[in-house]
């Protein structure tokens, strides 16, 4: 069954402990926690305190996705805060073996996510050390953006290069995710989905959105 993380990005966080309940009682599998420092991505967001707030909220699987510069210098700090996943970008990032496996040493489960320029095969020689390949269908750093069709097509090779794999990574897509986009980017092959505004931002509430695009899905 494809999967639904839902990032917090868009959550009210006056009340964010009810947020995640609802998002609970709606059978969201994993939350999305975006961390932006205003250097890698031009927003800022959250830090480690707000990775450990959502631990002791949730037992959920916390899926951190880390936009910042020298992500190797905080991992620690971020898997004892109580992420499960930790993903790290490939773009300018020398030391990227070495920040993927210490990830994995803290127990968390290692991610690489790629921008919508970056192609697939830049990930080759990391793949067999990943359990998530995160790929990126809007430019990261802001919520509620339109989905860049062009990265079906990634997609589509990810998934291809994926299946000559051992290790076989799940495939998660980030960026414009709604009831409109979802078809084709299951069609195409991802196993998770990052789903924000779609869920947030909809009348209807958390339990009815999260409903809608499970109908979608199927």
């Amino acid at each position: 069954m494809v999967k639904i993380s839902a990032s917090i990005l868009n959550a009210d966080f006056s009340c964010i402990k009810d947020q995640i309940y609802a998002l609970e009682q709606a059978g969201i599998d994993w939350l999305h926690l975006d961390v932006m420092d205003g250097h890698f991505v031009p927003n800022i967001s959250m830090g480690p305190f707000i990775i450990e707030t959502c631990r002791k909220i949730s037992h959920l699987p916390i899926d951190t996705h880390l936009m910042i510069s020298k992500p190797e210098l905080y991992i620690e700090q971020f898997a004892a805060a109580g992420s499960s996943i930790i993903s790290v970008h490939i773009e300018n990032h020398p030391n990227v073996v070495r920040t993927l496996q210490r990830i994995r040493d803290l127990k968390c489960k290692a991610g690489i996510v790629l921008n919508p320029g970056t192609p697939p095969e830049s990930i080759r020689s990391v793949i067999e050390m990943v359990d998530l390949i995160l790929v990126m269908t809007v430019n990261p750093g802001f919520g509620g953006q339109s989905f860049i069709k062009s990265q079906l097509n990634k997609i589509v090779k990810l998934k291809q290069i994926i299946e000559t794999t051992t290790s076989k990574p799940a495939l998660e897509i980030d960026g414009g995710l709604n009831k409109l986009t979802l078809p084709n980017v299951v069609q195409s092959g991802a196993d998770v989905l990052v789903i924000g505004s779609a869920i947030f931002s909809n009348k209807s509430g958390i339990k009815k959105s999260v409903d809608e695009l499970r109908e979608v899905i199927k």
